[in-house]
């Protein structure tokens, strides 16, 4: 998906992502369904609010990191952004830049990790 446009509450990588779009896109091409958020803002959102969206989705913690966590990163005033880690590297919808970019990572990038649980079998 890197290179695809950037798009506010963009969820198709043919026509636009955001964040969150970008996150969602790439389980859904892994084969992974998530439970896609409406409505919600890019900014504005406390990182309670966003923890809790992600665990309604059926994400949690990731103390080890693995590549395809998301990594949810707290950026300047108090602005938070999603993306894909891999192994060296940070996949995101970068607005400024209006596309989707792949960034190494650097070892000042403090992120929180979550990844989806797997599924119940009850």
């Amino acid at each position: 998906m890197v290179g695809a446009r950037f798009r506010p509450q963009g969820r198709d990588p043919a026509t636009g992502l955001d964040c969150v779009g970008l996150v969602w896109a790439a389980y859904a091409a892994a084969g992974r369904m998530l439970p896609l958020p409406v409505g919600y803002p890019l900014r504005g959102w406390g990182c309670e609010r966003i923890e809790a969206a992600l665990a309604a989705a059926g994400f949690g913690r990731a103390d080890d990191g693995r590549d395809g966590d998301v990594a949810l990163i707290a950026l300047a005033a108090g602005q938070f952004h999603l993306g894909v880690m891999g192994a060296a590297s940070f996949v995101h919808a970068h607005a400024g830049l209006r596309r989707v970019v792949e960034t190494p990572v650097d070892a000042a990038m403090a992120a929180v990790r979550w990844r989806p649980c797997p599924p119940r079998c009850d």
